[in-house]
Formats: structure tokens, sequence, C-alpha cells
């Protein structure tokens, strides 16, 4: 399951909708959301993701976590190290290898490492 999958069904539940329900009122399939909700399924489009905004009447900072959320929620992910450093390939290939290893609390780690990374370039 993806962040994104996650989120999407604790916004369903929360509500009590099917996703039979909802899949009808945006307009996609009961089975395109199930894929989505599983990580069975790549990033959805705007204006699926809009639609879904849309359905949850969702605003401001709610709406996008819910974007963000969706755009960095692809389950196969491919990392492209041509024109970095062999170590910078060792890394991806390494975490693609023992990513099914790490524990909750170490993916943790790394996550918030990474985002104060990206906090630094961003500021």
């Amino acid at each position: 399951m993806t962040p994104f999958g996650a989120r999407l069904r604790e916004l369903r539940r929360q509500r009590g909708v099917t996703q039979k329900d909802m899949a009808a009122a945006i307009g996609v399939s009961a089975a395109y959301l199930s894929a989505l909700e599983h990580g069975r399924r790549g990033v959805p489009s705007w204006a699926t993701v809009q639609a879904m905004i849309g359905y949850f009447n969702i605003i401001w900072d709610e709406a996008e976590e819910l974007q963000k959320l969706a755009f960095a929620s692809h389950p196969r992910v491919v990392i492209d190290t041509a024109g970095l450093s062999p170590a910078a390939t060792e890394l991806a290939n390494l975490l693609s290898a023992e990513i099914g290893l790490l524990s909750e609390d170490e993916i943790g780690e790394l996550l918030a490492r990474l985002r104060a990374m990206r906090g630094r370039k961003a500021g």
C-alpha cells in the first residue's frame, strides 16, 4: 500500500463510503480505486486527484496533503543514477534490494533524514 492509498482508504472509512459509491461519483471503476488503495496502480491523474478532493470536500492543507501524497506514491520507482557517483548507484541498488528488510523504525529514520535534507535545500 502506498501513503496515498492508505490516506484514501482512511478518508473513505471516516466518511463511511464504499469504493463502489466513491468510484461512481468520481467517474472511475471500483477496481481502479481498489488498485490505487492497494498500491497496484501508479500515480492518479491530476484530474482524478481533484475529483477526490471535491468528493471528500476537503480544502487547504488537507487537499494539499492529498495531492502531495498522490504524486509521491508511485509503487514502482525507478532511480536513474546515470551521471551520479558510483556510491550513489550503489546506494540506489542496495536500497532496492534491502528495503523489504528494513523495520518501520529504520524506514522512519531514513525518511526523517531525507526530509530534513529536502527542507535544507528548499530553505
